[in-house]
């Protein structure tokens, strides 16, 4: 497999550390959506990452449909109730973790919007940043209180999952590519949350500070 897109992405990200986490081998083509954005034309037409290509040449984008793709391959060669399933297939704490997704991935797109609007636009529309910035900051308050409330290590079962994965992923794009709103908040939780799992291999793998390549 292929996986295009650079690390700095929190979307990327997801898709690499569970590649990573499941063990599965695939080539890293870190290609940035502006300066590089023929190449990935010539897989994806929406020029958009995370592209993951497969083997077969079959091209999967959105970070949602890629990492579906590779919780079936890992189920598929370990099995639906191997213990290192990022989400189980079905269930309750399958709907939990998702619903928990939803507003880690839900927070990076805005942070992702508020990020091209002050750094690439140059007309700002000051109510949108604003309506953004309260959607942003509501939800990390929100999945901070959710944190401090679970006093298990992980947020879905005992191990690892994807809600994890999306939330620390996202804190960490807030801190590093708009640290100005998270400054006076602190969402403890979070940190901690976030400080924790940059501690596993296949977090520190996939690490890559940020940066605007235009």
């Amino acid at each position: 497999m292929i996986l295009i897109g650079q690390f700095d992405s929190p979307f990327v990200r997801r898709v690499g550390i569970a590649l990573r986490w499941y063990g599965l081998k695939f080539d890293h083509r870190p290609y940035a959506v502006f300066r590089d954005e023929q190449l990935i034309a010539e897989f994806n037409p929406l020029r958009k990452v995370p592209t993951l290509v497969l083997d077969d040449g079959t091209v999967l984008t959105d970070s949602f449909v890629c990492l579906e793709y590779v919780d079936e391959l890992a189920a598929n060669e370990h099995g639906d109730n191997w213990d290192r399933l990022l989400l189980p297939r079905r269930g309750g704490s399958r709907t939990e973790g998702l619903r928990l997704c939803g507003f880690a991935t839900g927070t990076m797109d805005k942070m992702v919007t508020l990020i091209y609007e002050r750094l690439v636009r140059e007309q700002r529309d000051d109510p949108w940043l604003s309506r953004c910035t309260r959607q942003v900051l509501d939800t990390l308050a929100y999945l901070d209180g959710l944190r401090a409330d679970r006093t298990a290590t992980f947020l879905v079962g005992s191990q690892l999952s994807h809600a994890d994965i999306a939330i620390s992923c996202a804190y960490t794009l807030a801190s590093e590519a708009l640290p100005e709103l998270l400054a006076g908040q602190g969402f403890p939780a979070l940190r901690a949350h976030t400080e924790r799992l940059e501690s596993m291999p296949e977090f520190s793998a996939t690490r890559q500070a940020f940066i605007i390549n235009r």
